[in-house]
């Protein structure tokens, strides 16, 4: 016991306790970031991968750890003789004014300074009642399953 004395022991309960708000500010701000790299592949016309592992037997039986190679989808599309610029939360579509789902711009190059001003309006914390609506869970209720629980 004589080197047990030395140490000095004291009981803790470790916080790890982080602003939801900051998260999701954080992880849509991650996101855009990945897109402005996106749209940068997109203007020399190719396709923006991203290199993962992945777990997979071999034919030997054997699971073995793999580097594939992701695609990751832009978050802007042609349609009407322009872009639409969209912003995303997960697979979600924020409604950054609080109506519309997308920013239109003439031409691909546009879409960078669209990318930008999503991400300051992020850093700056103007998209977060955004991010809060979009972010939150709806109970995935049966067809006619609200119409039940209200007569009940």
């Amino acid at each position: 016991m004589t080197h047990l004395a030395k140490l000095t022991f004291k009981t803790v309960d470790r916080s790890m306790k982080r602003d939801p708000i900051i998260a999701r500010r954080d992880k849509l701000v991650a996101g855009l970031k990945e897109q402005k790299l996106v749209h940068a592949a997109a203007l020399k016309k190719e396709d923006h991968r991203v290199e993962r592992d992945k777990w997979m037997t071999n034919d030997m039986g054997e699971r073995v750890l793999v580097k594939t190679h992701r695609r990751i989808r832009p978050w802007f599309f042609e349609q009407d003789g322009g872009w639409y610029v969209q912003c995303r939360y997960g697979a979600r579509v924020i409604a950054a004014d609080g109506t519309n789902n997308a920013v239109f711009v003439k031409s691909l190059t546009d879409v960078a300074t669209v990318l930008d001003v999503f991400l300051n309006a992020t850093a700056a914390g103007e998209l977060d009642a955004a991010i809060t609506r979009v972010a939150e869970r709806r109970p995935a209720l049966k067809p006619g399953a609200a119409k039940a629980a209200a007569n009940a």
